[in-house]
């Protein structure tokens, strides 16, 4: 085996805790033997079918144990799972899954209709698996999910055995363009994220007894990890990653949306250890809960709760800690393309402030014309990653060569955060340049104008635009969802201006019944900028 994999690490865990639960989800309980047992049949399934070396398995599920039992049975038989975004409509789902060569497409019972309406428009996809969730008889067209699943002989492996060098792939859109899918080596992402629950994983596997001997340095089955954010995005998925690698178990949240009671009595009903969640959007609505009930749950098994995606304010986190100030708040700043640009970590009485990060182990920040920023210059720049990173995004060399760049012999990645280095060489992040507004020759990152709104008692959620302007050629304006009745615009201008610079407040603020966010709390920044547009009465 060229690097770590993870169908051994994996399968080495159901070897030595295979009496352990390994998925949860409400009354579902499945142990580590059952799911590798499941995870083999699947996989025969799937080669059994005619699926080759590193063919593509795309996954449109909503959270559940189908999901990871899925990636490990893709890994199980030297396959790749793609991840598929449940809010995607026909021409998304036939787009991805022809640009990502999908040869078998696994599906919740609730897309049967929207699945059925591209099939003919995606040849290429020859087994189709069907997962009951109460929504109809599984269509002549597919197979059901649990006869597939059912255990055969195993372990299970395709004639060209298993790899480091086997990839995964996550399909991410960010806030523009087509999806692009970003291929990782399995061993780099085994390095860049498992590695944090167990240090032997930096090792060269052969050094170490290879999986076998990486599970034995364990010093027991891990905790309960329960992310619960979609695993249809990085976040998500790639811990829960983590959380099995360590030989813990994966628990899911039953509903599909954020449902606080239930997360909170999930966590105290199975005494989880590591939450995952993405920023204010997840944290906002569990402090409200528990200020209003901060007698109901027991939070105390909770030890670490881990966001990345969308910035996490001071305010939220000083909120949190005063439940339970014995847990640590990891803010991650990473994406799909880049892991461990860079992390806060904040405490009870030690609260980093919104958006303040330290670097990441060799991570620098590049000026526009390729230069490392001089830490408290003030210049902006990008943020870059060395060392474990993605080979590249998938059928796109033009764009892999835009984001991962060579500086000096060392290649990164570079996804396109800016920051500014302050002068101890922690960064401040800015945003995306890729909706940066340029607003009478300013450059105005949308996050940071965000993030002061969001201060504000009126504002449940906030997104800033640039609208076509004739003075400044883009004007700020702030599509702002209340957090009561209205919000006074006003106000909240001269809110945003005690925070930042004045040229940064918004020209005009514009009320939302609701942002409409993401699952992973990603916003459509161009649908709200026609929203903006249309609410101004001018062409976008």
């Amino acid at each position: 085996m060229a690097g770590w994999n993870f169908a051994e690490l994996w399968e080495a865990v159901a070897e030595r805790f295979g009496d352990s639960t390994a998925q949860i989800q409400g009354d579902r309980r499945l142990t580590w033997s059952e799911t590798d047992a499941r995870a083999n049949g699947l996989a025969r399934h799937l080669l059994d079918a005619g699926a080759v070396h590193q063919d593509k398995v795309a996954l449109y599920l909503y959270n559940g144990p189908e999901y990871m039992e899925t990636a490990f049975a893709a890994y199980k038989a030297g396959l790749v799972p793609v991840n598929t975004n449940y809010r995607y409509l026909g021409d998304e789902l036939a787009y991805l899954w022809d640009n990502a060569d999908a040869i078998a497409v696994v599906f919740h019972s609730s897309f049967t209709e929207r699945v059925e309406s591209v099939r003919d428009r995606v040849p290429g996809v020859r087994v189709w698996l069907w997962v009951d969730d109460g929504h109809g008889d599984c269509p002549e067209w597919a197979t059901p999910y649990e006869s597939a699943a059912a255990p055969t002989d195993g372990p299970v492996m395709g004639e060209w055995g298993r790899s480091g060098d086997d990839i995964l792939m996550i399909y991410t859109g960010g806030t523009t363009g087509m999806p692009k899918g970003v291929m990782w080596r399995q061993d780099d992402l085994i390095r860049a994220v498992c590695a944090a629950g167990n240090a032997i994983l930096l090792e060269d596997p052969e050094s170490v007894g290879g999986a076998t001997g990486a599970i034995a340095a364990l010093d027991g089955a891990g905790p309960p990890g329960l992310p619960a954010c979609p695993l249809m995005h990085g976040t998500g998925w790639f811990t829960a990653n983590l959380y099995w690698t360590q030989g813990g178990s994966v628990v899911t949240l039953e509903e599909r949306h954020l449902d606080v009671e239930e997360l909170l009595d999930t966590i105290e009903r199975e005494k989880v250890g590591a939450l995952t969640i993405v920023g204010d959007t997840f944290a906002r609505p569990i402090v409200k809960a528990l200020d209003a009930e901060p007698d109901r749950w027991d939070l105390s098994s909770l030890f670490i709760v881990t966001s990345s995606g969308v910035m996490w304010s001071e305010t939220t986190k000083k909120a949190l800690l005063a439940h339970h100030p014995g847990m640590l708040l990891i803010d991650s700043f990473s994406s799909s393309e880049a892991i461990g640009l860079g992390q806060s970590v904040s405490s009870a009485g030690n609260e980093e402030k919104t958006a303040h990060f330290s670097l990441g182990a060799g991570s620098a920040v590049f000026d526009d014309d390729g230069k490392p920023v001089e830490p408290g210059s003030g210049v902006r720049g990008r943020v870059a990653v060395p060392g474990h990173t993605p080979i590249g995004y998938y059928k796109d060399p033009e764009k892999s060569a835009a984001t991962f760049i060579q500086h000096n012999g060392v290649r990164y990645s570079m996804p396109g955060d800016y920051a500014t280095v302050e002068a101890d060489g922690s960064i401040t992040l800015l945003g995306r340049g890729s909706v940066c507004i340029n607003t009478g020759g300013e450059k105005v990152f949308p996050e940071e104008v965000e993030e002061a709104l969001k201060l504000h008692d009126s504002v449940a959620d906030a997104v800033v635009v640039g609208v076509p302007d004739d003075k400044f050629g883009q004007a700020i304006t702030a599509v702002v969802e209340p957090a009561g009745p209205s919000v006074d615009e006003s106000e909240l201008i001269e809110h945003v201006k005690a925070h930042l610079a004045h040229y940064k407040a918004p020209k005009r603020v514009l009320e939302i019944d609701t942002i409409g966010r993401a699952p992973n709390a990603k916003v459509d920044y161009k649908r709200l900028t026609s929203y903006a547009c249309d609410e101004l009465g001018i062409s976008s």
